[in-house]
């Protein structure tokens, strides 16, 4: 299929641009396959570039000859074009209608884009899981990289190469494949250092309301177990929504086939749920014209702040499961791709301190994320202004950053990452030229040869230039688990990109010039302080004296 079928008007002459908190700029409008740009001749005026897979929703308006195109975006940003011309505008609208809509993963940006700085290092090769064994081998000998999976047969969702218990041979894992959801097995997320106990994750057990059972599945997961040690299973459903999926054939863990685990049942919502909250809390959040006590309502009945505390809950009852209680702890709901993977991720973040380096955020992203199945593709289709029918979106991920925000913020010290890079990997994985975030799992990114064909985000992140701007100038490194406050007094709105669109940036960019500069002039006056001190030493030594009149 060519682009140029679904442009009917490549070029408008004489069009404005609206954006909130910055000027009105008049220019021409171009479309290209992949992107809306807007350039003008106006000194200073800063060019539009817009990818059409960043586009949400379009709204058309008319008064006389004059049209109004409305653009609502994934990143939650809404600009106004006016067009002058009836039939240039629908033309204009009805061209990007089709083109944000294309669903044909290889016709993507990322296919076509090119980088124009040097790639000093490949994304695509940084985060393998046969490195991140090797990371796990320096600390324990009682796992094994198993390629069971190497065709993607045994799980369509798992990478090739999955950590599994030493003890357990291949023909086992691929049993309890046939007696997990989508053949998610249980396979190992994270090993505490600490005390050596571990984090695994999977999906459901199929027991259905016979009560199936399967010896491989309880072999498995107990080979995790230190002798006399019991588990944790984090069930992120209540206990009723586990038991209706008995009836579709799934099911739960029984106390008599697994007596050395203690179930606990977590209530995360699903993904149609999550869905409605993000769309509500948008539209609060863009409501120009309420009062105190209608915005404090709407954002109440949005439920997106009782998500993150929901998430949050979960993840330090399993960090804590891990660190205080000396246990270990596997974690499931239905399918294992979605809230699973939000308290996997979030307790990682909560008990290792490599998780909150820049380097370590992106190893996270990739192991409990991208390799781990999670369908960024379906989940990112839309984000909370489409127009069509939600089918399999939801803001799962933006959620899992909401939390890490929430944390950054009360422990704004222990991040080397800033506010920043959370929002820059929230807006990539919605709408990007790289191909980090296209696909559902890895077999689909190898089926689209994605490595060879596509940049890794993290290869432009990782240079020295980007990794300066990202970089949160209070870290200083912290070795210690840190527990956050799940309080509703503790959390906020994540103002940097639920408001990032509706008010103006300038107070808060001088506020922050303002702290680094403070910074920087307080490094300057600690090595004066232990030059002078040097100094003072050294004169000591030369002349007794000295010594002697202190």
């Amino acid at each position: 299929m060519e682009f140029a079928e679904l442009i009917k008007t490549p070029r408008v002459d004489g069009v404005i641009l609206h954006r909130p908190f910055m000027p009105t700029v008049e220019g021409t409008l171009c479309l290209t396959g992949h992107h809306l740009i807007l350039s003008s001749r106006q000194d200073n005026a800063e060019e539009l570039w817009l990818l059409h897979s960043n586009i949400d929703s379009i709204e058309k308006r008319f008064v006389g000859s004059l049209g109004s195109i409305i653009v609502k975006c994934k990143d939650l940003r809404v600009i106004q074009l006016d067009i002058p011309g009836m039939e240039e505008c629908f033309n204009i609208a009805s061209s990007v209608e089709a083109l944000s809509t294309l669903d044909i993963l290889s016709l993507m940006y990322p296919f076509f884009y090119r980088p124009m700085f040097e790639v000093i290092e490949d994304g695509w090769n940084s985060f393998l899981p046969e490195d991140a064994f090797k990371d796990l081998e320096t600390m324990t000998d009682e796992w094994r990289l198993s390629d069971v999976n190497k065709d993607c047969t045994v799980c369509p969702s798992y990478p090739p190469l999955v950590a599994v218990p030493k003890d357990v041979d291949d023909d086992t894992l691929r049993k309890v494949a046939t007696f997990r959801h989508s053949g998610r097995f249980p396979v190992l997320s994270y090993y505490h250092k600490k005390n050596g106990m571990v984090m695994m994750r999977a999906g459901q057990p199929l027991t259905g309301t016979n009560g199936r059972r399967c010896k491989e599945d309880e072999k498995l997961i107990n080979a995790t177990l230190r002798p006399g040690k019991r588990g944790y299973i984090i069930d992120t459903r209540t206990i009723n929504l586990a038991q209706q999926a008995k009836a579709r054939g799934g099911g739960f863990e029984s106390e008599a086939n697994y007596p050395q685990w203690r179930r606990i049942h977590k209530a995360i919502e699903r993904s149609n749920i999550l869905q409605e909250s993000l769309i509500k809390l948008v539209e609060a959040c863009n409501d120009q014209s309420h009062s105190m006590d209608r915005w404090l309502s709407k954002l109440e009945a949005s439920n997106w702040q009782t998500h993150v505390k929901e998430i949050l809950t979960t993840a330090c009852l399993a960090a804590q499961c891990i660190d205080r209680e000396g246990a270990s702890v596997l974690v499931h709901g239905t399918e294992g791709t979605d809230s699973t993977l939000q308290v996997t991720s979030l307790a990682q973040i909560i008990l290792d301190p490599a998780c909150r380096t820049i380097r370590g955020f992106q190893g996270l992203v990739e192991r409990e994320w991208l390799q781990a199945g999670h369908p960024f593709h379906h989940r990112c289709a839309q984000s909370a202004f489409s127009n069509s029918k939600p089918r399999q979106e939801a803001p799962v991920f933006l959620l899992f950053l909401d939390c890490v925000w929430q944390i950054l913020r009360q422990f704004p010290c222990s991040f080397e990452f800033s506010e920043s890079f959370l929002v820059l990997v929230f807006d990539h994985a919605y709408a990007s030229q790289f191909g980090t975030f296209l696909g559902n799992s890895t077999a689909e990114r190898a089926k689209l040869s994605l490595p060879e064909k596509t940049v890794s985000l993290w290869s432009w992140v990782n240079r020295p230039q980007e990794l300066e701007r990202l970089t949160n100038p209070l870290y200083e490194a912290n070795s210690l688990v840190i527990w956050p406050s799940v309080a509703p007094q503790s959390l906020l709105l994540w103002e940097g990109v639920f408001l990032r669109w509706n008010r103006s940036s300038k107070c808060l960019d001088e506020a922050y010039e303002e702290m680094v500069h403070i910074i920087e002039y307080n490094k300057e006056l600690q090595n004066k302080v232990n030059s002078l001190r040097r100094q003072l030493a050294q004169l000591e030594t030369e002349d007794p004296l000295l010594q002697t009149l202190e």
